[in-house]
This record gives C-alpha cells, sequence and structure tokens, in this order.
C-alpha cells in the first residue's frame, strides 16, 4: 500500500495512492462519509500508531469506496508533504562501501581547496574498521523536513552544496534491545530521502571530533517523500534500483544490495539499551555513488534534483539560493586568542 500526506485546505490530511499514481484517497473523508470518524486517520502518525488493524481498516475502506469520485483527489492538484511532517525522531546512517570509502577523499579534497592547498588526488580509502564493527549514525533535526516539489533553500554559510541518494523508512511500533531477528517486525515503510549536506560547514566542525552539525542541520535540509510504500509491497527492496537524476542527467545509479549492515541490524543496534518509538524515521545511509563529495562534484543554485526507488517513487526538489536578511556570524574566521570572560 502507498500511502501519502497531502494538505487541503491548508490541513494534512493522508490517503491511499493508487489509480498507477495518479490519485490519492482521501481515508478521513471516505470513513465521515460512512458515519465514523476513526483516529487512525487523522495524521499518518495516528495510521502508525495504530497498527496492523489501522492499515486494515484503511485498505477496508478503500475497497469499498475507492470509484467514488468525491474522496479522490488529481495527484496533480494538490500539494503534497513529506508522510510524516515532523517525524518523532530523525537517524542516518553510513552503511554502504562505495561511500564509505570514496566519501573520506573528498573530504580531504574539499578541505584542501578550502584551505587553498594543493589538491590530493581522490582515490579511496579503505573502509574504517570502526564502520564494519557496527554501523554508524548520527541524528539531525526533525522540523527541517520537506517533501516532494519543495524549494531546498541553500544555506547562505556555504559554498559547495552536495545531496545523498537513500533510502528511509518509518518504525511502525516501539521496542527496546530488539534482536536482530525481530527487527524487521518494527519497520512500517519505505520511502525516499534526500540528504542535503552543507560540505564546506560539514567538514570544518567535524575537525572539533563532533558532528555533522550546521553542515545538515538548516531548513529544508531533510527531504523525504514523495510518499511511503508499506513493508509487505517491497520485500525485495534492497536490490531496487536507486537513481539520483540532476538537471535531467543520471548523477547516480545504484542500489543497496552492497550494504555493509542489514536495517533489521540498524534497528536491532539502536535499541540497544534505548526504547525506539513508531514513527521515528531512520535513513540507511548514501548508496554507493550517492553522493557528489564521493567524486568531487557539487550542485549549483537552480539545480532541478529527482531521487528515485523503483517501486516506491520520485522525490523531487529544486535546490535554490533563497535571499534572506543574514546575521550570520563568519565562524569560520581563525581566532587566536579566547576573549577574557572574566568579571570586572
Amino acid at each position: 500500500m502507498k500511502l501519502a500526506t497531502f494538505q487541503r485546505n491548508s490541513a494534512d490530511r493522508i490517503a491511499i495512492v493508487h489509480d498507477g499514481d495518479s490519485k490519492l484517497f482521501d481515508l478521513a473523508a471516505a470513513a465521515l462519509a460512512e458515519g465514523i470518524e476513526p483516529p487512525q486517520f487523522r495524521s499518518m502518525l495516528d495510521l502508525i500508531d495504530s497498527g496492523e488493524g489501522g492499515l486494515y481498516s484503511a485498505s477496508r475502506l478503500f475497497e469499498r469506496l475507492s470509484a467514488e469520485p468525491t474522496f479522490n483527489h488529481a495527484l496533480a492538484d494538490v500539494k503534497l508533504r513529506s508522510p510524516v511532517p515532523v517525524p518523532r525522531q530523525l537517524r542516518g546512517f553510513t552503511s554502504f562501501p562505495g561511500h564509505l570509502a570514496g566519501a573520506p577523499a573528498g573530504v580531504r579534497r574539499l578541505g584542501a581547496r578550502l584551505r587553498g592547498e594543493p589538491l590530493p588526488e581522490m582515490g579511496k580509502n579503505p573502509i574504517p574498521q570502526v564502520n564494519l564493527d557496527r554501523p554508524i549514525y548520527f541524528k539531525t533535526n526533525r522540523y527541517s523536513v520537506v517533501g516532494t516539489g519543495e524549494v531546498i533553500r541553500w544555506p547562505r554559510f556555504s559554498e559547495y552544496m552536495d545531496v545523498e541518494l537513500e533510502c528511509g523508512f518509518f518504525l511502525s511500533k516501539a521496542g527496546v534491545d530488539i534482536p536482530v531477528s525481530k527487527a524487521d517486525d518494527y519497520i512500517f515503510g519505505y520511502t525516499v530521502f534526500g540528504d542535503y549536506s552543507a560540505r564546506d560547514e560539514q567538514v570544518r566542525e567535524m575537525a572539533g571530533h563532533l558532528g555533522p552539525a550546521k553542515g545538515k542541520d538548516f531548513d529544508t535540509g531533510n527531504a523525504i517523500g514523495p510518499w511511503l510504500v508499506t513493508k509487505d509491497d517491497l520485500p525485495d527492496i534492497m536490490t531496487r534500483r536507486m537513481t539520483a537524476v540532476i538537471n535531467g542527467k543520471i548523477w547516480a545509479d545504484s542500489d543497496m544490495s552492497d550494504g555493509v549492515f542489514s536495517f533489521a541490524e540498524m534497528i536491532s543496534f539502536l535499541s540497544n539499551e534505548e526504547t525506539l518509538y513508531a514513527g521515528e524515521f531512520i535513513s540507511a545511509g548514501t548508496v554507493t555513488g550517492g553522493s557528489g563529495l564521493e567524486r568531487d562534484i557539487y550542485l549549483s543554485d537552480g539545480d532541478d534534483i529527482s531521487l528515485t526507488i523503483d517501486g516506491v517513487g520520485t522525490l523531487h526538489n529544486v535546490l535554490k539560493k533563497v535571499p534572506r536578511e543574514s546575521t550570520w556570524l563568519d565562524f569560520a574566521r581563525p581566532r587566536t586568542e579566547l576573549q577574557d570572560q572574566s568579571p570586572a
């Protein structure tokens, strides 16, 4: 089942995507027509929280009323939101060999460029042992999520912007200390994730042995969509073709079959001594060849970006420099002294 969140009369509503991805079946409107107002149709988080029972009631409602024009909207006539506009948590892993080996070379090359030094050859590093021993992840801003069709705002502190082609999934229920053998049961559905990165800021800040921070945390930096597909519809998600197309040209073409860790291993690792909750969003990480950093190529103002997972859909955004009144302090400048903060 494909499930979307769309905006109608300034309110978010949830729907089943059907008819060759051309129509949205409004679940709450159809339920109200039958004289009921089930809480599971108020939002995608409510539907996720309702578990298998909520999905069953949605499918039965669709079977009965999907042909009624009143409850259907042409996709072209509505604005799609992220499937979950504000996830309960947002984390991103790094797990694919090409990115793990190629990204460090890209970081070194960009760092040299920022310092005005000769550029080293790209090459590829051996994958760091820590990335083979355990799945590494970071948390990012769950409030900076946008959906398909939205403009990605180029942050004014960056000159080198990048996008990472990724698959993400939403958790279906809460759990802690989840064994790998049961972790797949915690996946609700899959979607496309566009992880936008201010690479120059990321290079600078991660030299401080923390982060990423502002390299990832800026408004509109996390694009999720166009909808989600429930787990049962994509048992072969790891081998589905994934592409990034920039201005009509293929920028990346990959899949997830070479992942160091499975989704189940990621979930199990996260849940070690930490309770996970339904509606959290987890990205499996940048697929091999799925970022510009690996090849020392970056985005430009106005780039038209389409990220696709076969069987899921296409997430489409445009990256733009949008004028804003700047209050940005140039933290990139060197500071040689600490100011005396002692009381007068």
